[in-house]
């Protein structure tokens, strides 16, 4: 069976335009702007505003991608849609965002695998065009995380935002595209990242709702010490399964959840941090948005060339794990 190389054709991404700082946020918590820098990185973060949903924020990264991919929407054949905070249970958001791009011919599904729902995304989707069921898709990762987030934790608040971005996918030549996927859960550590309100074990109510079981919760020390040790060992993984070795990355685009589970990585690695795009300090932590809101920065400042070799890699609740290595 021949099998269509696959690649991204076009990024893109958008970010709201309301600004959460350090400094914001010290007048409603106990914290302070050195403290968030030295533990997280972050400085500022992204809020979408009151009348945006998911999908509006992937709606616009989406027409960037795709005006940069030279690809119409109508020419889609697929939308899928990576987040954990879809604009309601059902319809999908992939399905609304289809609507709004006027994309008819495409199908839409969400996914849901937390931070790691983009490089999930992207192993699915490029199957399906690697074996010629369809030419075109679009990959999104869009997250109002603001909407999940508890304000009165001072653990939490301090590291999500919102945004999205959007890749094109469809075939490329040969040598050129996906080389590798390493994919991965365990769902034994369910307990240490989650919302549990709101699904069928905990529906919606008002006690639901009192004992705040509808945000975020994390506990912290634990998925920071299995995103140190998963983050350095997917990425190798999926390079040995490239055939490839650490030396050949040009560009490593990691989840953005902690500057200093990245430095773990790069160590891991032997990385200098040129060679990593870090774009934590604007945006937080944006969940499934994080990975390709990144990568679409990286290629607006020319940080990638055709031939580059480059590593995407990421970790988040379930728990999940995933990489990707492509050559672009």
């Amino acid at each position: 069976m021949n099998v269509q190389p696959v690649g991204i054709l076009g990024t893109g991404k958008y970010v709201p335009e309301r600004i959460l700082t350090n400094h914001d946020l010290e007048q409603m918590v106990e914290t302070n702007d050195e403290w968030i820098v030295t533990r997280t990185g972050m400085k500022e973060r992204r809020i979408a505003a009151p009348e945006q949903a998911s999908s509006d924020l992937a709606y616009e990264a989406s027409l960037i991608a795709l005006r940069n991919a030279g690809i119409a929407a109508e020419d889609l054949d697929l939308i899928v849609v990576a987040t954990i905070t879809p604009d309601m249970s059902f319809p999908s958001t992939a399905c609304v965002l289809q609507h709004k791009l006027g994309a008819r011919k495409a199908a839409a599904f969400d996914l849901s695998a937390a931070c790691s729902g983009f490089i999930y995304g992207l192993a699915n989707v490029s199957n399906f065009i690697a074996l010629g069921t369809y030419k075109y898709a679009l990959v999104i990762g869009a997250e109002c995380l603001s909407r999940i987030t508890d304000y009165t934790d001072r653990n939490t608040c301090i590291l999500f935002g919102d945004g999205a971005g959007a890749v094109v996918l469809g075939p490329v030549a040969e040598g050129r595209g996906f080389r590798s996927f390493e994919l991965g859960a365990d769902g034994s550590g369910g307990e240490l990242l989650k919302i549990e309100g709101g699904g069928s074990r905990h529906p919606s109510s008002p006690s639901s709702i009192e004992q705040k079981r509808h945000y975020i919760y994390m506990a912290g020390a634990e998925v920071f010490k299995f995103a140190v040790r998963i983050m350095g060992g997917a990425a190798e993984e999926a390079l040995r399964k490239a055939g490839m070795g650490k030396e050949r990355i040009d560009l490593l685009v990691p989840h953005q959840a902690n500057i200093r589970i990245i430095q773990s990585a790069l160590n891991r690695l032997d990385l200098p941090e040129e060679k990593c795009m870090i774009n934590l300090h604007k945006y937080g932590n944006v969940s499934a948005a994080s990975i390709p809101i990144a990568l679409a920065e990286a290629a607006e400042e020319g940080r990638l060339k055709e031939g580059d070799c480059v590593v995407l890699v990421g970790f988040g609740g379930g728990l999940t794990w995933g990489a990707s290595v492509l050559i672009w």
